[in-house]
């Protein structure tokens, strides 16, 4: 609900209801309203906070929850949360499929899986990958200059 999620953005950017306020052009009170849910910001203000928390409007509006529901927090703008997948016996995940339409993703489809030891692992397309070191091979000289 929006409620729960201008309460977690505010605190994720340290923000006092007060400053929120200052920033979208409003009363105090009219925010911490917002955020107990007595009322609804109108679709202008809606614009302001996501640009103000860097997220969209349909971030503000969306609630994700995890398996166990705890509510995750709306994406930053041009990021996506596409929930929780879950890895089966053999080790295989399902990508939802609101995600694989959104990348136009295809049955039998390369991909690359990269990975940093303390974040985790993402997928990018195998093309996409590939046109990144061939871009990089153009720039560097053969003699590593």
């Amino acid at each position: 609900m929006l409620k729960d999620n201008l309460l977690m953005l505010r605190g994720m950017h340290g923000f006092s209801q007060e400053e929120i306020a200052e920033r979208i052009g409003i009363s105090r009170q009219a925010y911490a309203k917002w955020e107990s849910g007595a009322t609804i910001p109108d679709i202008e203000k809606c614009s302001r906070l996501a640009q103000v928390y860097g997220t969209t409007v349909d971030g503000l509006l969306r609630t994700e929850e995890t398996d166990d529901g705890r509510v995750m927090p709306p994406a930053p703008k041009g990021k996506n949360m596409w929930g929780v997948v879950t890895m089966n016996e053999r080790g295989q995940i399902v990508i939802p499929k609101a995600a694989r339409d959104h990348f136009g993703l295809q049955a039998g489809q390369r991909l690359i899986l990269l990975s940093d030891d303390n974040e985790g692992f993402a997928l990018i397309t195998a093309e996409n990958f590939e046109r990144r070191l061939e871009y990089v091979s153009r720039i560097v000289s053969p003699t590593g200059e």
